[in-house]
């Protein structure tokens, strides 16, 4: 593993797609819709782009959550742009429909202001890409919705076709990573996901490179294929803006190839490991793969 401060070799990537990217994004904003492409600062944005692809950021840009990995906009859901817009399942809807995806990914911010955790309004995003677009396949990456187990099965009683939710980091650093969030119960959303519907995969991803151990990773990915889940995604941490966590090392593709024998050893369909790896990133043939494994 190498603790340089400068960017290796295997993590620079070109940022050439300059046209697509600003043609998505003039779609976006006409359907007035947001990607945790933008707002995450993904690495693969010029990429995902250029295909036609995004993944679609609900229930508003404004989180309720101060996680240290994430560039995503927090605010108080005191200011009006917490408010819920109606219109934007249709909008998911509509601009999916635009781009004649194949494979909807759809996401949100965490929104523990709303009784429900935005789950009806998630699972109307999902009814309303259905609607238009009934031949494709959908993934929803949720947030945990603190627990409540209503929430997920409201959204699984949607019909998605993959249900995902990050684990994002070992059990040891949640307090500084994910000091909102609990390890347990993201375990037990995942659990109750596989159970409440068997016949959707289930799926979570993680983030290295913020100062886990290797056995760490590896009793993470114990406790996914122990509780169910088929695709475990690993990609290298990098540092969004100044005010998020820094990085403590970038691991080397050989330790990312070392994560995914050791995934499938122990019985996932499937595990995307590498260093620009996203939990969305490639959904499409990741989703496939795993099905083919079936």
């Amino acid at each position: 593993m190498s603790n340089s401060t400068r960017l290796p070799d295997w993590l620079r990537k070109s940022q050439t797609h300059f046209i697509s990217v600003h043609d998505v994004k003039q779609d976006l904003r006409r359907h007035n819709l947001h990607t945790v492409c933008e707002s995450a600062r993904c690495p693969n944005i010029h990429d995902c782009f250029h295909r036609g692809t995004a993944t679609f950021l609900i229930l508003g840009n404004l989180c309720t959550r101060g996680c240290g990995f994430c560039s995503v906009p927090k605010g108080s859901p005191l200011k009006k742009e917490f408010t819920l817009d109606p219109n934007e399942p249709a909008n998911v809807g509509r601009m999916a429909a635009s781009l004649n995806l194949r494979y909807v990914v759809i996401t949100s911010v965490n929104r523990d202001d709303l009784d429900d955790g935005g789950s009806a309004h998630f699972a109307e995003t999902v009814r309303q890409v259905r609607a238009a677009l009934p031949k494709a396949r959908i993934e929803v990456l949720t947030p945990d919705f603190m627990g409540d187990r209503d929430a997920v099965a409201r959204v699984l009683d949607a019909g998605p076709d993959v249900f995902n939710h990050n684990m994002e980091t070992v059990q040891r650093l949640y307090k500084r990573v994910r000091p909102q969030a609990d390890y347990a119960r993201s375990l037990d959303v995942l659990a109750f996901a596989r159970r409440c519907r068997p016949d959707i995969l289930t799926k979570s991803g993680l983030m290295v490179g913020l100062g886990e151990r290797p056995t760490e990773v590896e009793q993470l990915l114990r406790d996914l294929a122990a509780n169910g889940v088929a695709i475990a995604t690993i990609g290298q941490y990098l540092q969004p803006t100044r005010r998020n966590l820094p990085v403590a090392e970038y691991v080397t593709p050989a330790q990312f190839d070392a994560y995914r024998d050791y995934g499938l050893s122990i019985g996932f369909r499937m595990v995307f490991s590498g260093p620009f790896v996203r939990s969305s990133y490639m959904a499409e043939s990741v989703e496939e793969q795993a099905r083919s494994c079936s």
